[in-house]
């Protein structure tokens, strides 16, 4: 039963994120929607700073669990960068409320470790994307510039995090995902000279 209540935590916390853009949840507030007492939530996760911190590793594991399957499935490096793009888009776009953590939206105020932790994140994506724009100058024989190779997986991941970042301004208006099938043709033209795969 632990086990499950501390998922229902999780679970209403997303969605009172998800709900409530732009407002701060307190643990009050949390209990209440759960249907327990505050000292009850606190029996479960020791702080709110927790709570994030497991909501964060939720993200980590779904995100990076899914960029192991793709880098096995796909050998072309424009095709593995688009569709590590569009799995962190769709998972935001499915995922609202711990979009807001990833922004740092909601995370005024809290533990500043928790900034780090969103910051490893995207910093483990960017060299992600800079591992295989370099393995994959290396397979055609060419010698990898790194301050290119760091520039491109910077553009891909700071459009990454733009996207996140306009989902959650737009209070979920304006989808993550939307428009992508026009954007990343502009971006792999930039990137790997010449249209995606």
């Amino acid at each position: 039963m632990s086990g499950e209540r501390r998922q229902q935590i999780l679970e209403v916390l997303a969605g009172e994120l998800e709900a409530r853009p732009g407002v701060r949840i307190t643990t009050a507030a949390l209990a209440a929607r759960v249907g327990v007492s505050e000292a009850a939530l606190y029996r479960h996760f020791p702080s709110k700073a927790k709570m994030f911190d497991a909501l964060i590793d939720f993200a980590e594991q779904s995100v990076f669990g899914l960029i192991s399957r793709i880098l096995d499935d796909e050998t072309d490096a424009s095709l593995r960068c688009r569709r590590i793009c569009e799995l962190v888009l769709v998972f935001a776009a499915r995922n609202p409320g711990i979009t807001r953590i990833l922004t740092g939206d909601i995370l005024t105020g809290e533990h500043e470790r928790l900034r780090l932790r969103v910051n490893q994140f995207f910093d483990r994506l960017e060299t992600q994307f800079r591992s295989i724009l370099r393995d994959a100058l290396l397979a055609n024989g060419a010698r990898p510039d790194r301050a290119e190779v760091h520039a491109a997986a910077s553009v891909l991941t700071a459009t990454l995090s733009g996207r996140l970042a306009q989902f959650v301004r737009s209070a979920w208006r304006v989808a993550p995902h939307q428009d992508w099938d026009q954007l990343w043709p502009v971006l792999a033209r930039g990137i790997f000279s010449q249209p995606p795969g």
